[in-house]
């Protein structure tokens, strides 16, 4: 497995090894030790142009997931490729602070829901479907912060 990470942001800093291995423990968790994801770290102005260009809203977003495939596209045999993630740092730093987290669970809260987006679980479908995510979320988080509790607020 491979975590391609990068951050764009020009005034956060973010502990990439930590990040990386925190994702290893996540993909691990989804047994998807044979999968590579790239995560682009940045700013509400870049984050705000992806939204635009590819789900035309013009605003920025926490975190946006790009799957490898579509679901409209035949899968290709031994893909090893899950996608990319983008997530705004500037929002996931407003975020935590609502949200009672450190910087670093924000984020892997946001890398949580956008790696099971690129699996294939969506909250937008149904209530059903919603429920099965944030259950998710919660679990997987638990995993990687056992200490941490999150509010009921969190919509993760």
């Amino acid at each position: 497995m491979a975590v391609f990470l990068h951050n764009k942001h020009s005034e956060i800093q973010i502990d990439n090894l930590e990040l990386k291995k925190k994702v290893d423990a996540i993909m691990a968790n989804l047994n998807c030790l044979d999968k590579e994801i790239s995560i682009l770290l940045m700013g509400d102005d870049d984050i705000r142009q992806l939204n635009k260009k590819f789900r035309d809203y013009d605003k920025p977003t926490d975190v946006l997931s790009f799957p490898q495939n579509a679901d409209e596209d035949p899968p290709i045999p031994g893909e090893i490729i899950l996608g990319d993630i983008a997530i705004s740092l500037d929002i996931a730093k407003i975020q935590a602070k609502e949200h009672g987290l450190k910087l670093k669970e924000e984020i892997i809260l946001l890398l949580i829901h956008g790696i099971l987006h690129l699996l294939g679980y969506d909250h937008e479908i149904s209530e059903q479907e919603e429920i099965k995510m944030r259950n998710k979320t919660r679990e997987l988080f638990k995993e990687i912060f056992p200490e941490t509790i999150l509010a009921d607020s969190c919509s993760f």
